[in-house]
């Protein structure tokens, strides 16, 4: 090793600690020995790497997926004044030539690779004749064919550890249950590895999920609570992503579309958008985030129930990189468990993954149907284990819900269910349990039923309710087949019988939920950063001063600082170098190249 950990740490990075257990796998891999890394986004997972490259002699080669993901990386390393470079198809043929020219002379310290380019003849060949300090093998969960990023070419990467046996490996992921960890390992030849799993909590975000009414609305309000700041809008099909799109822009919203049947062009416009500009509200499907690296993203809304806990976990990740307060919000409802059924039924998959992937829905289900601590819920899956019941920063936990002996309704829920034949969707189940004399419901004699009417104390969204929840406790299932048709379990007996009772949470009452709109629409705007009145003109001129020099270099804002760089500027107020050079994220050459500008804007405001 040639450099000191926390020499680099600070004098390069700007950073005057390390993090969790960043220390000791910078300390594993810069000693030469190889690594896997279960470590949450916003965690540092970065400097787990790229600290080793500057401490050892060569080159580290870096695997990563995607385009976006590397440009950002390699542009926040040169801001840094780390030598850095990328192979992509981004790249002409001169451009090409110029790295690969840099690369075998020594005079990069970080190489980025797509797992495709890496695993050509040409690259290997290149990698062979030069010096290289190790590789890391980022988003190393794309290895697992059960996953919800599945990279086949991750499996090849084999290669790394057969030809240059000698050279440290890091692998880094921030989301990997105990299996996919399992087959990290097993595909990668991590068996000898030192492994570090950090713990999965994002603190700093606050879980919430509502049950799906009028989604649109539902979103508005939710949004009131974020006027002008960034964050993500994931729906389900492409459709939906256009609409939201347009109809936030209706109200005001700066919105863009993402989808993968978009024009490739206008889809990257629009991502640089996102991450170049302030306030940008992106409508994507799940074709958009992985290894978005904008850290200042203060919520990730869904309008559709996601695909798995994983994809789920992944996602809601992406706000808050930076540390600082953001939300995950789900706006679902039974019918997105329909959906997403049907997508794996008529999938082309073999039977094995749609059992596999029907057990991941169930496990998401039960997320957002669940009465506790969402957090503990959402940690449990991954492994770890939680003692304390509430985290004081999920919407069960801030406020509570009522859980009571659902047993008799349960039982009326059932029994229509049974006695109309298991051929109906909640709508017409809901309708014969509260009497509704409608026609579908005489042409079918099912007003003769002795159902008929039974739960006429519970309205039309508290029947809906209770129906997912019965769904999520295992005792209904949903026929993909049949468009929505609900099926009695082989648990259900039990609770017909009488023999098992049943614990269902309180849905809300028409006036209930009609306070809850009241009192979201007439809060005013969260605000994520809490920035003080009286601080509120110097933070637009920080803010001013970032976006100027960004607009200039063609960078994205958060590659000059974060928020929570700029956060700390706001609260010290430096008055010269040495103590603007103390606010962590500064590092020597960002303090060299921008401290005259901020340092001027500090004393503008005073």
């Amino acid at each position: 090793m040639t450099r000191d950990a926390i020499d680099i740490l600070h004098q390069v990075f700007g950073y005057s600690g390390f993090r969790g257990e960043q220390r000791a796998i910078i300390e594993q891999v810069g000693g030469g020995g190889d690594a896997l890394v279960l470590m949450p986004t916003g965690g540092g997972k970065s400097l787990c790497y790229q600290i080793p490259a500057l401490m050892r002699s060569g080159t580290a080669v870096v695997v990563s997926p995607l385009i976006a993901l590397m440009q950002d990386q390699v542009e926040a390393l040169r801001q840094f004044g780390v030598a850095a470079a990328f192979l992509n198809s981004s790249l002409d043929a001169r451009a090409q030539f110029e790295v690969e020219r840099d690369f075998a002379a020594g005079k990069l310290k970080l190489l980025y690779v797509a797992p495709e380019r890496l695993l050509s003849e040409r690259c290997l060949d290149l990698i062979a004749k030069a010096n290289v300090a190790l590789f890391a093998i980022d988003e190393a969960h794309c290895v697992s064919q059960w996953g919800h990023d599945f990279r086949p070419e991750y499996r090849q990467l084999t290669i790394l550890h057969e030809r240059f046996p000698g050279i440290p490996r890091i692998a880094l992921t921030a989301t990997a249950d105990a299996p996919t960890r399992r087959e990290i390992v097993e595909r990668l030849n991590l068996e000898g590895a030192r492994q570090f799993v950090s713990s999965f909590d994002r603190k700093n975000i606050q879980y919430r999920v509502v049950e799906k009414e009028n989604s649109r609305r539902q979103l508005k309000d939710f949004l009131a609570g974020h006027q002008g700041e960034s964050g993500i809008v994931y729906c389900l099909s492409r459709r939906k992503v256009e609409e939201t799109a347009a109809g936030l822009v209706e109200q005001g919203v700066a919105a863009l579309p993402y989808h993968a049947g978009m024009d490739a062009a206008q889809r990257v416009h629009n991502q640089q958008r996102f991450l170049r500009e302030d306030g940008i509200v992106m409508c994507a499907t799940i074709a958009f985030g992985m290894g978005i690296d904008k850290p200042d993203v203060r919520f990730v809304a869904h309008m559709d129930l996601p695909k798995s806990l994983e994809g789920y976990y992944q996602e809601t990740g992406r706000a808050g990189r930076d540390g600082l307060p953001a939300e995950a919000w789900m706006c679902y409802g039974l019918g997105d468990v329909v959906t997403l059924a049907q997508f794996i039924a008529q999938s082309e998959s073999g039977e094995e993954r749609k059992r596999v992937e029907r057990a991941k829905l169930d496990a998401l289900l039960g997320y957002a149907e669940i009465a506790t601590c969402r957090r503990r819920h959402l940690l449990g899956y991954f492994g770890e284990i939680v003692e304390k019941d509430n985290c004081g920063n999920c919407d069960n936990c801030v406020n509570p819900p009522v859980s009571f002996d659902g047993t008799e309704l349960a039982q009326k829920a059932l029994s229509c269910v049974y006695r109309t034949g298991q051929r109906y969707g909640v709508g017409h189940l809901t309708n014969v349990l509260r009497g509704i004399d409608d026609e579908r419901v005489r042409s079918l004699d099912h007003d003769r039923l002795s159902v008929f009417g039974v739960g006429a104390g519970l309205d039309e969204k508290q029947w809906r309710s209770m129906f997912r929840q019965l769904v999520a406790n295992g005792l209904l299932a949903t026929d993909a087949e049949g468009y929505g048709v609900l099926r009695l379990t082989p648990a259900a007996r039990g609770v017909l019988r009488g023999e098992v009772r049943v614990s269902l949470r309180k849905p809300a009452s028409r006036e209930e939920r009609r306070a809850t709109r009241k009192a979201v629409r007439g809060a005013r705007a969260r605000q994520s950063l809490d920035i003080a009145p009286h601080e509120t003109a110097l933070w637009d001129a920080l803010r001013a001063t970032r976006a100027h020099l960004a607009r200039e270099q063609g960078v994205p804002a958060y590659v000059i600082f974060h928020d929570a760089t700029l956060l700390e500027m706001l609260r010290a107020r430096p008055r010269n170098a040495e103590e603007l050079g103390l606010i962590g994220g500064v590092g020597a050459a960002k303090l060299e190249r921008y401290g005259g500008a901020f340092l001027a804007t500090v004393r503008g405001a005073a």
